[in-house]
């Protein structure tokens, strides 16, 4: 019921919901179009084609590079790692440019590959943290999808009046605008002043829009409070998501297993990978 807006970083409501006129800041994603060329894209997607796919949940097929985990038991060893792919070399080198992506070293890669005759999609989910680092990073191949956020906290949301329908333009988070009707007043017309409003967490939901060839971090409360997921309505062609992550603070320097994140880091940024 709401879409997150990159130029200004606020969850708008969606026009046909209870929610239309309101909006909130939504903090912890970073949003780039256009990240790589069609050229690249090409290049890439037919140089994963060389690897085999493995059937996946949910319809999805995939190629993982990075360590053997289990998460339950909280092991982690390098396994047959071998490092991630060469043509991923170039994309994290262009990472540098962006502003949140400072220190970023990806240790794992992931590529995950939609089809809409399979029904892919994945759930609401969090990525692991005691493995994972802050910073997700995916880049979005071969079609647009949307990034449907939710957020399970008791926690209430402050809503805040955004459209004034004088001039159309959203105003900064926490101002109170003046709108050409009060939506109670039914007096056409009569200016008036719309007090913030407080919903429940769990009634909201945020669409991230994914451009084709865009790249999408999720870093912060995007990251740790509000799950992410693709329902299957929103995988009309092939896509292919390609997700990067860095290291928890456990496996950096300073952290109870910096040797280890250190020889993993070694492996993954050789760039000489096939897929586990």
């Amino acid at each position: 019921n709401f879409t997150y807006c990159p130029a200004t970083g606020l969850a708008k409501g969606n026009e046909h919901s209870e929610f239309a006129g309101w909006a909130f800041p939504f903090p912890g994603v970073f949003l780039t179009e256009e990240f790589i060329s069609e050229d690249e894209e090409s290049e890439m997607v037919e140089l994963m084609d060389r690897d085999e796919w493995k059937l996946s949940q949910s319809g999805r097929k995939k190629q993982d590079y990075g360590p053997k985990v289990n998460f339950k038991k909280q092991r982690l060893k390098a396994g047959s790692f071998t490092g991630l792919p060469s043509f991923s070399k170039k994309i994290v080198g262009q990472m540098k440019a962006c502003s949140v992506l400072g220190g970023f070293l990806p240790v794992e890669q992931c590529n995950l590959d939609y089809m809409p005759e399979r029904g892919s999609a994945i759930d609401p989910h969090f990525d692991d943290w005691w493995l994972w680092g802050e910073r997700l990073v995916s880049l979005n191949l071969l079609s647009k999808t949307v990034l449907s956020m939710s957020c399970d906290s008791e926690d209430n949301i402050q809503l805040f009046p955004t459209f004034s329908k004088e001039n159309g333009k959203l105003s900064p988070p926490g101002s109170l605008t003046q709108t050409s009707a009060c939506k109670n007043s039914g007096k056409q017309g009569t200016n008036c002043i719309l007090s913030p409003r407080l919903v429940p967490s769990k009634e909201v939901t945020v669409a991230i829009h994914l451009p084709r060839r865009s790249l999408v971090v999720l870093y912060g409360d995007a990251r740790y409070k509000w799950k992410h997921a693709i329902y299957r309505k929103h995988i009309e062609h092939r896509r292919i998501c390609v997700t990067f992550r860095e290291l928890s603070a456990e496996f950096s320097a300073g952290g109870r297993h910096e040797e280890l994140g250190k020889e993993l880091l070694e492996i993954a940024l050789s760039f000489q990978g096939t897929p586990v």
